[in-house]
């Protein structure tokens, strides 16, 4: 059985496919492997983040894009957040973000 992807919302759905062209094509190329092999693809696609909560890691000539995700029983997978890094790290807020609705989710 593949996996299901899905998003937090319909906002989050948008934020997330008007990543720049090449950010977004290995967005959707990472996705297609986590609907095929299951969300642990490890470096450089996905990382672990903690407490349930994992990123896909997406790069293109434009930058690099982040995707925040969990996973759900049945297989699913929630795409919770979605943002452009600027920086190294991860900027607190995101992750704040993502985080509150990580909980939601797993409520």
């Amino acid at each position: 059985m593949k996996w299901n992807i899905t998003f937090f919302s319909e906002k989050v759905e948008a934020e997330t496919l008007a990543f720049p062209p090449g950010i977004l094509a290995n967005f959707l190329h990472i996705a297609e492997m986590i609907a095929e092999y299951g969300p642990l693809l490890g470096a450089p696609y996905t990382k672990p983040l903690g407490e349930g909560l994992f990123e896909i890691r997406a790069k293109g000539k434009e930058g690099i894009g982040r995707s925040f995700f969990c996973t759900l029983k049945g297989k699913e997978v929630v795409i919770l957040h979605s943002f452009i890094k600027k920086s190294q790290k991860i900027p607190k807020k995101e992750m704040k973000i993502a985080r509150s609705r990580l909980k939601e989710v797993k409520e």
